[in-house]
């Protein structure tokens, strides 16, 4: 069985997010599928296998963190994309049938890949009690994100603030499903990016995510209304760090980047 790690949403190797990639005839158990994505043990490792022509999507896509299986993932989705056409598995865009219903991947002329994602929907909430000291700073807003990727969205009072946190994560996972998404306005946009962003899921085993495809269809309603564009990037400022490029278009987000793929190997077991 063929695996590839794929770093996403970076356009060098040891940077972005990593993902695990298996192309399958079929999946096998949910069991086993748990078991490879706690040895190789990144943030996501995402398993896919081809449908039937003639339907709504061209590859069935699960993706599984070292604990437990999610509703949708950015990052190993982009991760799978790259390997299906860097390897000719698949030519043009790419229809996945996932749990958040069918996700396109469209490569683009400059070597990027765009992700079609539903946008997550914003309420605004009062910050729960003791989150702020869970944090380690107090929140200016918080949002909840909806069902499909299940975070507390917390906007910090500047770029600084978002660099310098260090979270009590042992309490962090209980304000939301997934986790936390902190988040604060660029200091400087002419550096390439319009807002940063820092995410932290202990509930599902990851401690801190180096790039969040999906938490950028949070971002992306939240930002774009502040700013005032549709079309903006974001930094996520974690120790590997990444950029996402991010289109708003209504109940849809376009999500952008690159990926490389780092090591093609065998899984023996």
């Amino acid at each position: 069985m063929r695996i590839r790690i794929v770093d996403a949403f970076t356009d060098r190797p040891f940077a972005g997010n990593p993902a695990g990639v298996l192309l399958l005839d079929a999946f096998p158990d949910d069991e086993r599928l748990q078991r490879i994505a706690l040895e190789v043990n990144h943030a996501e490792t995402a398993f896919a296998h081809p449908l039937p022509g003639g339907g709504e999507a061209d590859w069935a896509l699960r993706w599984f963190t070292p604990t437990t299986e999610v509703a949708m993932c950015g990052h190993a989705t982009l991760a799978t994309a790259h390997v299906l056409h860097s390897t000719g598995a698949h030519e043009g865009a790419v229809r996945f049938t996932t749990r958040s219903g069918v996700l396109v991947a469209t490569p683009r002329e400059d070597g990027s890949i765009t992700l079609d994602f539903p946008t997550a929907p914003l309420t605004p909430v009062e910050a729960p009690d003791g989150v702020a000291e869970a944090l380690g700073a107090q929140p200016l807003s918080v949002f909840d994100t909806g069902p499909n990727i299940g975070d507390l969205l917390v906007e910090l009072a500047d770029e600084k603030t978002i660099h310098g946190l260090s979270p009590d994560l042992r309490t962090l996972g209980a304000y939301s499903e997934r986790g936390i998404i902190a988040t604060a306005r660029a200091e400087d946009p002419a550096r390439g990016y319009d807002f940063v962003s820092r995410c932290f899921f202990p509930n599902v085993g990851i401690d801190e995510d180096p790039v969040t495809g999906s938490a950028h269809t949070a971002l992306a309603p939240f930002w774009s209304q502040r700013l005032g564009s549709p079309v903006l990037t974001g930094l996520q400022a974690s120790r590997r760090s990444g950029r996402v490029r991010t289109e708003l278009r209504g109940d849809r987000t376009l999500l952008s980047g690159r990926a490389v793929t780092v090591i093609d190997g065998e899984l023996l077991a």
